[in-house]
């Protein structure tokens, strides 16, 4: 019996942390997060060993970084692309109110706008308002590649909890 509820434990916490995974192809949808909740699930339900303690900081400092991550990577991008600071901060929070009024892509839709409308506001010039558009999208992509590795290292990290604990 302690078996099948161990390997239950198992596949429904791999479940979430695949969700996780592959949740953060959707860039508003917090993967890292849920993978750093099924790892603590996991931790509460089978116990926290000398090991599993050690690797559950790691993963909650990897959680941390690839988080912020995300929001200093795109920021990067669009200043390196021409935008202004008030358009960084502009977009973030349009991005968080488009989460919210439209999930889950009101973000995805809302903080790009907002950089192109307030970059061309703020300059009158097409192109560099574009310009400050692809710099938000370079940093989006790179922010994905960056959490996504994390996403996989967070993954390895609990798979040898579960083998070594």
């Amino acid at each position: 019996m302690e078996n099948a509820l161990n390997t239950s434990l198992f596949a429904l916490v791999q479940i979430i942390m695949l969700v996780g995974l592959f949740g953060l192809i959707v860039p508003i949808f917090p993967g890292l997060v849920v993978m750093w909740l099924a790892a603590l699930g996991y931790g509460v339900a089978s116990g926290f060993s000398t090991l599993g303690i050690v690797l559950f900081v790691i993963i909650t400092i990897l959680m941390i970084a690839g988080s912020l991550a995300d929001n200093v990577l795109m920021g990067a991008g669009a200043r390196k692309g021409g935008a202004s600071w008030l358009t960084i901060g502009a977009a973030l929070v349009a991005g968080v109110i488009g989460t919210l009024l439209l999930p889950p892509f009101g973000g995805l839709i809302a903080a790009p706008a907002a950089v192109v409308l307030l970059e061309y506001s703020r300059l009158r010039d097409w192109p560099k308002a574009m310009a400050a558009l692809r710099g938000l999208a370079t940093g989006w992509g790179l922010s994905f590649v960056v959490r996504f590795i994390i996403g996989l290292f967070i993954q390895v990290l609990w798979w040898l909890w579960v083998w070594q604990g």
